[in-house]
């Protein structure tokens, strides 16, 4: 195996595997009469990082199903329409799909022979618009689905067709529903020129989401307990309860499954079943392959709880900061009791003793007047004399 190494022998192998695993897949007399057209083919493309558990440093990605950030090796799977495999390379753990996939195509085309990657389905991973743009400007058509932040309702999609329906459950009963449509992402490298993409937009009506407000219409953000009498928003007092907020407006799950295939029209159901087809021919064929290696278990597959040590940090750090807000909570609401009896008390010591002053000024004012005094001599004393009872 040095030797192989040495002799740099799976850059070879590597190499050798795309000339390979198309011939054994597509076959050249399954192929099209006319040799010097390329086989076009339809292909599933996946990142895939494995941990590898070493002393030395390796570089670190995300192990989506553990959903943690190990020294890993970072993989690129290709698979056709049928799930066959097709072509593999291994890279640095922290290598992103969107920089490795360009490459790793044309390294298989330069192997494969008479065949040519036209279509190609990837997941959220590929959704960039660089990205999509580069692939596009070679001829590739890519499918893959939106995020969740480049979007917010159908008010973000123009020319949303009719609602067809797309699945049904066990009892015939309608779960999902799919209607072409059309969006427009900027591009940052080229402001004038946004990228448009074909939609086929799958409204889920199993599942169900809040209403996003209009971020231009949307009220000036209010305090959290505006909507609680006031007798109820004394959350600080001992034996408070929280009541149930009002159930907000909810709206059908949207999935837009997008293209960057320019056509006047798409056939929205088939390019959604293409992508749900990812799971099939691909997502479950790398678990095929994972769980006779024995693979299955530090990937996540198998059901194994592992305790995430930064996550049970976190968990105690805020258990131990709620326990202490409480404890302030209970001293705050005793001040609050105290402070309160204390102002009852000043309150009523300042009423009587406003009274008393203002009673003595009353009883002055007549005294004056008896006494016959000029009025703007009056008004002065008066004056002066209620300027000390305001002052104390």
């Amino acid at each position: 195996m040095s030797l192989v190494a040495y002799a740099d022998g799976a850059d070879s192998f590597t190499s050798a595997l795309p000339c390979w695993s198309t011939q054994l897949w597509h076959p050249p007399q399954a192929l099209a009469e006319d040799t010097a057209q390329p086989h076009t083919l339809t292909c599933y493309v996946d990142g895939h990082r494995k941990p590898v558990y070493s002393d030395v440093l390796l570089p670190r990605g995300l192990i989506g199903r553990l959903g943690v950030v190990l020294g890993c090796r970072a993989l690129l799977l290709l698979h056709d329409e049928h799930g066959h495999p097709l072509f593999v390379t291994t890279h640095r753990g922290d290598q992103h799909l969107t920089v490795g996939v360009p490459v790793f195509l044309e390294r298989y085309e330069q192997h494969a022979g008479n065949s040519q990657v036209i279509r190609m389905i990837v997941d959220r991973e590929g959704m960039a618009t660089a990205f999509l743009a580069r692939l596009h400007a070679q001829g590739r058509h890519v499918v893959t689905i939106l995020q969740t932040n480049q979007y917010r309702d159908l008010s973000s999609f123009s020319g949303v067709g009719a609602f067809v329906p797309l699945s049904r459950n066990t009892h015939r009963q309608l779960i999902r529903e799919v209607a072409p449509a059309r969006i427009s992402l900027p591009r940052e490298d080229h402001p004038d020129d946004p990228l448009c993409l074909q939609v086929a937009l799958i409204r889920d009506l199993r599942r169900t989401v809040p209403v996003q407000p209009d971020p231009e219409e949307a009220p000036y953000p209010s305090r959290w307990d505006s909507d609680l009498p006031l007798e109820e928003r004394a959350w600080w007092r001992e034996g408070w309860q929280a009541t149930a907020a009002p159930a907000k407006e909810t709206t059908a799950k949207l999935i837009p499954i997008v293209t960057t295939q320019e056509t006047p029209t798409i056939d929205a159901i088939e390019l959604a079943q293409t992508y749900i087809h990812r799971w099939p021919a691909q997502e479950n064929i790398i678990k095929d392959y994972l769980l006779p290696l024995g693979l299955d278990t530090n990937h996540g597959f198998a059901k194994i709880a592992l305790e995430n040590s930064e996550g049970t940090k976190r968990r105690t750090h805020l258990k131990q900061r709620l326990a202490r807000l409480r404890q302030w909570a209970q001293s705050a609401g005793k001040r609050e009791a105290q402070a309160s009896q204390r102002r009852e008390r000043l309150r009523k010591t300042f009423t009587g003793r406003s009274k008393e002053l203002y009673q003595e000024l009353w009883a002055y004012q007549r005294t004056l007047e008896e006494q016959g005094l000029a009025n703007h001599v009056l008004r002065q004393q008066v004056k002066e004399r209620k300027a000390i009872a305001d002052a104390e």
